[in-house]
């Protein structure tokens, strides 16, 4: 069987290109032209599509896995963004009062219990 191993295309894609004043809109634009650009094949002597570049027989392969889609949708921080997230898990992560202890929804801002406002 073979597939298009889009995470090493995006990974080189990403790898050699700006994105600087990008949208994800121009972003995606600009990687599906990237994959049609025609490249040289030096072992055939031949030009394909970039994207046939990608496409790998897994046939063979052991470890499946790499190649199926990534279907975990929820955000990741990385980068400069880390810091920022870390501080709000950790407010989000104090679920009780801190005058009375009683436990609170996830960004409560007042007790309802003892009315006490929430850091």
């Amino acid at each position: 069987m073979e597939i298009f191993n889009g995470r090493a295309a995006t990974e080189e894609y990403m790898s050699t290109h700006s994105l600087t004043f990008s949208t994800p809109e121009m972003t995606l634009k600009k990687f599906a032209l990237w994959l049609g650009d025609q490249v040289n094949v030096p072992e055939k002597n031949k030009t394909v599509p970039r994207l046939m570049m990608y496409i790998n027989d897994v046939d063979n392969q052991t470890n499946k896995s790499d190649f199926l889609p990534d279907t975990d949708e929820s955000f990741k921080p990385s980068g400069a963004v880390t810091d920022i997230f870390k501080e709000l898990s950790q407010v989000a992560a104090s679920t009780t009062c801190y005058n009375c202890n009683r436990l609170l929804k996830a960004g409560s801002k007042f007790c309802p219990k003892c009315g006490s406002k929430q850091r």
